[in-house]
């Protein structure tokens, strides 16, 4: 990697004192990440409150990822982070076509579900560095070698299309492009075959994270298929309320408020409509929804 030659401050910052040696996993490259699972023999029960958040697990997994940073993260940090960031995921997938599955994957094995050094203090969930021509802010960190040049950004938005932009801006990762969108398991394989990780395990890590936290709903959401998911097995997983899927259609119905959650795909199954017709009907260009917007059903 060639070092940035930046002209706004650099920040320096240290790598995190290593974990006890029963934890540790040393890192051989920069891309070369690992993680070493450990199930709590006791399940942590969570307290009961009056707004308990979204995504609680009830037996909670420790895991410890080595990226750039070593982290220690459990399950219920992973599920927030993948809350946090799919909305952004699915957002660059519907313009630069990488699978919103590998993205969150990539930035929870990268960042540290958000808690490794970077993350905190340059915004950088991918450890992209600076490379020739970087002109923004950058960050010093250990890494390969002593006090390299990393890429700061202003917010976490800005880290994620530059990790797109890094994919499709690059020859080497052109044959990506060749796989289905929905296809998470050739993408996940094909970035180590392009290059982008050192650690031959580094595939069935993407997709473990895809399969354990069901990311591929993500992509099915932005190439509007009939995603089917186990509700029974999410319910087990996660403190939440499953949804009603049976509702009493009114055919005179007008309009419908958008509710949290809510797709334009998933409200033209509950009505019985073309995603087409729906946006059609209220004379929508794209596919993003705001909570609270009002859209014509029927008539």
């Amino acid at each position: 990697m060639v070092g940035c030659n930046a002209t706004k401050p650099v920040i320096t910052t240290t790598k995190k004192a290593p974990l006890k040696p029963k934890t540790e996993i040393v890192r051989t490259g920069k891309k070369t990440i690992g993680t070493k699972t450990a199930v709590s023999k006791v399940p942590v029960r969570q307290p009961i409150t009056t707004n308990p958040p979204k995504q609680v697990y009830t037996n909670q997994v420790t895991e410890v990822i080595v990226s750039t940073s070593q982290t220690v993260v459990s399950s219920d940090v992973v599920a927030n982070y993948i809350t946090k960031f799919k909305d952004i995921a699915m957002d660059n997938m519907k313009v630069y076509g990488i699978p919103a599955s590998i993205v969150l994957a990539q930035g929870i094995l990268e960042s540290g579900a958000g808690r490794g050094d970077l993350a905190i203090t340059a915004n950088n969930h991918f450890g992209i560095k600076c490379h020739e021509g970087w002109n923004g802010e950058s960050v010093k960190h250990d890494d390969d070698a002593a006090q390299e040049c990393f890429r700061k950004y202003d917010n976490v938005s800005e880290s994620y299309k530059d990790h797109a932009l890094f994919l499709t801006g690059r020859s080497r990762y052109s044959k990506l492009f060749d796989f289905s969108k929905g296809d998470y398991k050739a993408w996940a394989r094909g970035l180590k075959a392009a290059g982008y990780a050192t650690d031959p395990k580094y595939p069935d890590k993407l997709i473990s994270y895809i399969q354990r936290y069901k990311l591929h709903q993500y992509d099915d959401q932005v190439l509007e298929v009939d995603y089917v998911s186990k509700p029974n097995q999410i319910i087990e997983d996660l403190n939440i309320e499953p949804k009603k899927s049976k509702i009493n259609i009114d055919k005179n119905l007008i309009s419908y408020v958008v509710q949290k959650g809510d797709t334009l795909y998933s409200i033209s199954k509950r009505f019985n409509l073309e995603i087409k017709e729906l946006k059609e009907k209220n004379n929508l260009v794209e596919n993003a929804l705001s909570i609270g917007q009002q859209l014509k059903i029927y008539q």
